[in-house]
């Protein structure tokens, strides 16, 4: 899992910046990207793609990559974007607003010279690399992805609470059979993707 990030870091570049997504199949709420910088030769046991790691594990690691990160970035792009226009063009676009909000401890923003990118190119004048699978093969793609999950699942918690009823806390926005059926007994919420509903709102 090191291998790419080593490859890259010999090549002299200063400020590598991870990049990965989640939150790209939901049915609600934002896509969310983390763009991440982290120190050479850092290794935080335990850390691989957050699809495989439980939520105590994730939460115990987001911790730790936070605390040892150079610099780290969030970008979010809503559901109303999403429905505008499109999901592929949201995730770059939220990857694209992670890079540029990078920024270290003390607030100071961090512009990388080059982007390691789980499986998309993005509209920016950086060199970069997207990596297919790339949150199981770098070290630093499986940190942003560790990262993005924690904060968007905590943002699913405010958004159940703002919209209750739809269960946003246990299934994050996916489309859980429980999710969807929710969909179709109270309609969507103002943060539902209008986008991807139109087969559940179908088949009433």
């Amino acid at each position: 899992m090191l291998q790419i990030d080593e490859r890259i870091a010999s090549m002299g570049y200063e400020y590598i910046a991870c990049i990965d997504e989640v939150g790209r199949g939901c049915l609600a709420g934002d896509v969310v990207a983390c763009a991440i910088i982290l120190p050479k030769n850092l290794f935080i046991d335990g850390v691989k793609d957050s699809k495989k790691l439980s939520e105590k594990k994730r939460e115990e690691l987001y911790e730790k990559i936070i605390s040892n990160c150079i610099a780290w970035g969030i970008g979010r792009v809503s559901s109303t974007v999403i429905d505008e226009i499109n999901i592929k063009e949201s995730t770059k676009l939220a990857m694209k607003l992670a890079v540029q909000n990078l920024e270290d401890s003390k607030g100071n923003r961090i512009v990388p010279d080059f982007l390691l990118i789980d499986a998309e190119k993005i509209d920016l004048d950086i060199q970069q690399e997207s990596i297919i699978k790339g949150d199981e093969k770098s070290f630093g793609i499986a940190c942003a992805s560790i990262v993005a999950k924690v904060y968007r699942d905590r943002l699913c918690i405010q958004w159940d609470k703002e919209y209750p009823g739809y269960n946003l806390k246990k299934h994050k926005g996916y489309g859980t059979k429980e999710h969807r059926e929710l969909i179709k007994s109270l309609g969507p919420s103002p943060i539902h993707r209008r986008t991807f509903l139109k087969n559940i709102l179908n088949s009433k």
